[in-house]
């Protein structure tokens, strides 16, 4: 990878650049973000370095199963696209895969955490595209906000807030989708109420794919920050019951993509969730303001799944069930000590209860999961507490000059009860230190150098060994993750925005959790590194352009096993080498619009050994029209993987067959929707 060639061609750029500025925002923005947070907290593109936004306007047009499908139109993002029921994919960056192993990103829903308790994302499953005012990106290590989770970067959806509104949308698709979404915002007299109402069902691509969610939302805020206080209360309550048509073998996927083996006719998913946001801004002093949220998460799973017709044992057929409550506080004092310099320091608190049952059953095709278990695997319960704090400051020691150093520290506690009367604690990680730096140079009003180093972590997450010290098992260190990253953001035409980066993360005492077995790989020392570019530009009157390339590495720099057992110099799997994203906007008129998107992943090995083929390589093509019939109605009609690519998520089953071998689960083929939008 020429990264050392990319660094020169950078600061031959600044060599021509002397012009002084006042801008010193790393942030790229695609679309209209209508509210965002409310001033006097510091606000991510204020304090951080490498930052996208994507705007309402590039959000509340698509059709897509489920929100995280939304971030394939942003730079660098890989997508899990599990498509098992209601476990149906994820969100990753920065060569961190998203396949269970690792799951390194850190999301939010305004503002509260919204990972359960290994990492994975299901709370965001919740939102609808209607209710979502923007999507907000945070790479690398350098944000002191967020502890837990937070190793590659985090994803903040921030949903409409305020306003004037009555939006409708209606859909109606390929596999027989139906769609009703419905928001509503008002606001007088400081009073301000949203309401969001979503319903989904659908047929599935395969057999045996049938879904149907449902969601609810609502927010209320009374004040200002203008008054000195500002509160709120945010709910949410979601549902989904869903079959599960199973992973594919080589041999049944080239046979027929679509089908369901009758192994798995009786898989499939209940889901629940719950959310509730407390939330108080005061305003102390004119030059010093504090922020506050209590929140409460629940997360209610019942999984049925077969993983194989192997008729010995019984591991290949589980019931799942967990049952994962979270309740938070997060607190931040922001204090503009001069036109120069603001202090921010935070505190957040979280306590997890959970419960997690597996059952195995013996063979029957399909499985009956009405038997009694031929084995209970697991009945634990766990609690898992963190607390933190961080301080960071911007200085401007000059105009076109904004320097951030920051520092956050992280402890951990917790314990678990295993069947059998085990009982344990959590591993003892201590203070986890993490020192973080990003500083922007504006070189001109439209270009801006930055660069970030910091330190983030990682800690062993679920109810059993190693995570915990049960009789036996060995004290683990964190895993500490540095990180730092150079970049240019610049303007090289009117009406438009370009970022070019190069950027390196490694990693000591790294594992990966493997959710097929349960157990845990400690793969030693990793190093990721990669180089992102992207621009967003208006062509002329009638043209925008989207474009963004994103190559990447993750490789074992040291492993310490005897040679046998040693994976050094293999690359870390499910890491695809490219991400690439195009998409091109045309309004042929003030009623009518059409757009066109494309996105593409390179393969990658599934394996950490690095013996079999490789798989995970895609490029699809969606497009998409628009016509509006009046102010207040309008039609959108949008054709998803025009080509009918074939392409499939991959993973490797080591443990579910009497021979290993890849598995899959295919992915959509060409597929339709029309939607009605009203504005009332």
């Amino acid at each position: 990878m020429k990264i050392h060639t990319l660094a020169a061609g950078v600061l031959a750029v600044l060599a021509v650049s002397n012009a002084q500025a006042q801008s010193q925002n790393a942030a790229t923005t695609m679309g209209t973000v209508h509210v965002h947070q409310a001033r006097g907290q510091l606000t991510a593109h204020e304090v951080l370095t490498s930052v996208d936004v994507l705007g309402a306007e590039q959000i509340e047009d698509q059709n897509v199963g489920q929100s995280w499908e939304l971030l394939g139109q942003m730079p660098g993002i890989q997508l899990t696209e599990t498509r098992q029921g209601a476990e149906s994919g994820k969100v990753s960056f920065r060569a961190f895969n998203g396949e269970g192993y690792l799951n390194a990103i850190k999301t939010l829903i305004d503002g509260i955490p919204s990972n359960v308790n290994s990492g994975n994302q299901r709370f965001i499953d919740m939102l609808f595209p209607l209710e979502i005012d923007y999507i907000e990106v945070v790479r690398g290590t350098n944000d002191p906000r967020y502890g837990l989770h937070n190793i590659g970067g985090n994803i903040n959806f921030g949903t409409r807030q305020g306003g004037e509104y009555t939006d409708a949308r209606l859909t109606y698709g390929s596999f027989d989708t139906r769609e009703a979404q419905i928001a509503v915002g008002r606001e007088r007299g400081g009073f301000a109420q949203n309401y969001f109402v979503g319903a989904q069902a659908s047929d599935g691509y395969r057999d045996h794919d049938a879904s149907e969610k449902y969601s609810l939302g609502g927010k209320w805020f009374y004040g200002s920050l203008d008054d000195g206080m500002r509160i709120g209360l945010t709910a949410r309550a979601y549902k989904q019951e869903a079959e599960e048509p199973g992973f594919m073998t080589a041999e049944e996927l080239a046979v027929d993509r679509r089908s369901s083996d009758r192994r798995n006719a009786n898989d499939g998913d209940h889901r629940e969730m719950r959310q509730f946001g407390v939330h108080m801004d005061l305003k102390l002093a004119e030059n010093l303001v504090l922020g506050s949220k209590l929140y409460y998460n629940r997360y209610e799973d019942d999984r049925r799944v077969t993983f194989s017709d192997l008729p010995t044992g019984n591991a290949p057929r589980q019931r799942r069930v967990w049952d994962e409550k979270q309740t938070g506080m997060l607190a931040t004092l922001t204090w503009v000590a001069s036109d120069t310099l603001t202090f921010e320091s935070g505190a957040n608190y979280e306590q997890q209860r959970n419960g997690y049952t597996r059952q195995r059953f013996n063979y029957a095709e399909p499985t009956n999961f009405d038997a009694p278990p031929a084995r209970v695997q697991n009945d634990d319960f766990h609690s898992f507490d963190n607390t933190g704090a961080y301080v960071q400051a911007i200085w401007q020691p000059v105009d076109a000059l904004k320097i951030v150093p920051a520092y956050r520290v992280d402890r951990f506690d917790g314990a678990t009860q295993l069947p059998g009367g085990v009982r344990a604690p959590l591993q003892d990680y201590g203070t986890i230190g993490q020192p973080k730096l990003s500083v922007v140079y504006a070189l001109s009003p439209d270009t801006n150098l930055y660069a970030n180093w910091g330190r983030t972590f990682q800690v062993l997450t679920g109810s059993t060994p190693p995570a915990y010290l049960t009789p036996g098992q060995m004290a683990m260190q964190p895993s500490t993750n540095t990180g730092m990253e150079a970049g240019l953001r610049f303007a090289p035409f009117a009406g438009s925005q370009a970022r070019i980066a190069v950027w390196q993360q490694d990693a000591e005492n790294e594992v990966s959790n493997m959710p097929a077995t349960g157990t845990t790989v400690v793969l030693g020392k990793t190093r990721r590194r990669g180089v992102d570019a992207q621009i967003d530009a208006q062509l002329g009157e009638h043209w925008t352009l989207r474009a963004s390339h994103a190559y990447q590495e993750a490789k074992i720099e040291r492993d310490s096993r005897t040679a046998g057992l040693s994976i050094e110099g293999n690359e870390v799997a499910a890491t695809p080498r490219t991400i690439s994203n195009l998409g091109v906007d045309y309004r042929a008129s003030d009623a009518l619009a059409f757009g066109l998107q494309a996105r593409a992943q390179g393969d990658y090995y599934l394996e950490e050994r690095n013996v079999t083929e490789k798989f995970g390589k895609f490029a699809v093509l969606d497009l998409s029209a628009k016509y509006r019939i009046n102010p207040r109605l309008s039609v959108n009609f949008q054709v998803k993987n025009l080509t009918d690519r074939e392409y499939a998520y991959a993973w490797y089953d080591s443990f579910f067959w009497e021979t290993a071998r890849p598995m899959f689960s295919p992915a959509p083929g060409r597929s339709a929707f029309v939607s009605l939008s009203l504005q009332l």
